[in-house]
């Protein structure tokens, strides 16, 4: 056990070195196919320098993430059986990844006379509860540590959740997480460091439970993100696209629910949660302000909240970086809420 984090961290550090070698040559093949993003209208004013910048960056994610984790367990998965749980982060990870990669190409076919907005809502949605409900049942049904359980931060002791009411919820966590990440990726590098530090923290929250398996896949994704973020940085030279933002959200989700820690994710992913809100708040406030006042009000400039912050001023940099230092904090507490 003692030299599991070791392990988990030194996998992680080859994974950022690939993904930064494979990542120059992976841009250039998205730019010979013309793969490149459209930024929707009303946000052309702060970004139509990023217009035509390569998208799909989440395949240089997935993929790495996806097959150096299978490279470490197979054989043990094979020979034993043992580690096989990691498999259902996966197909969730690899799931995710694919509905998000034809959201993208979608978005991008503007040939057709579309306006590039990628799938319409309610087949994202059904993909999504489609891939929930298998990973939330198999979790309910199977042997895993957390199963139909959760556990009270500060309190350090489980309860029960029938069946009924686990397999909804964790539908609810893994499809929230998602959109609430892929809504967060709007900035240069906001969604990758904002997840990097939520899987490094449910990393240390799994080495302190003993889930190994667990421990190795967070930490992937945290080299993985960090490659991805070598040319994310600003001025981005790829985009993560939702083939990234919503495969990094419903495994964050995921993971959240096989701790049993998944209470601490609001407070450990507390920017994307934030940033989902803001959108739900300024939708509820146009509506019901334009119902029952005769007029539309909105309680931001727009949303979600880091687009609020542009047009007040702050620059793109300086979002990027404060929301960092507000997710590393969040994430340093979740922790701390885990041990005590």
């Amino acid at each position: 056990m003692e030299t599991q984090l070791p392990l988990a961290l030194t996998v992680g550090g080859v994974t950022f070195l690939l993904g930064v070698i494979w990542g120059a040559p992976f841009i250039e093949i998205l730019r010979l196919f013309g793969i490149g993003k459209q930024i929707r209208k009303e946000l052309q004013d702060k970004h139509s320098k990023k217009i035509g910048t390569p998208t799909m960056g989440g395949i240089m994610i997935v993929l790495p993430a996806t097959l150096i984790t299978l490279a470490l367990n197979v054989a043990n998965i094979v020979q034993t059986g043992d580690g096989a749980s990691i498999l259902l982060p996966i197909v969730v990870f690899v799931g995710f990844g694919i509905l998000g990669l034809i959201d993208d190409w979608e978005g991008i076919q503007t040939s057709r006379g579309r306006e590039g907005e990628g799938l319409s809502p309610r087949v994202k949605f059904i993909g999504q509860l489609i891939l929930a409900g298998g990973a939330a049942t198999v979790i309910s049904l199977g042997n895993f540590s957390f199963s139909n359980e959760m556990m009270l931060p500060l309190l350090q002791f489980t309860i029960p959740i029938p069946p009924l009411l686990f397999i909804p919820l964790t539908m609810f966590i893994i499809i929230g997480t998602s959109n609430a990440v892929n809504f967060t990726d709007g900035l240069d590098g906001l969604a990758g460091i904002i997840t990097a530090s939520a899987f490094a923290a449910y990393g240390i929250i799994a080495f302190l439970q003993g889930q190994v398996y667990v421990v190795q896949l967070c930490f992937i994704l945290v080299g993985a993100c960090f490659a991805f973020l070598w040319y994310n940085a600003h001025p981005a030279q790829l985009f993560m696209g939702d083939a990234g933002s919503l495969a990094l959200g419903a495994t964050l989700g995921l993971i959240a629910v096989m701790t049993g820690q998944w209470l601490l994710l609001p407070i450990i992913a507390i920017v994307p949660v934030v940033e989902v809100l803001s959108v739900i708040l300024q939708v509820a406030s146009a509506k019901y302000s334009r119902r029952y006042l005769g007029e539309d009000i909105r309680l931001f400039k727009r949303a979600p909240l880091h687009h609020h912050f542009e047009l007040s001023g702050w620059s793109e940099t300086q979002i990027v970086q404060r929301f960092w230092l507000v997710g590393i904090l969040s994430a340093m507490i979740g922790v701390a809420l885990a041990l005590l």
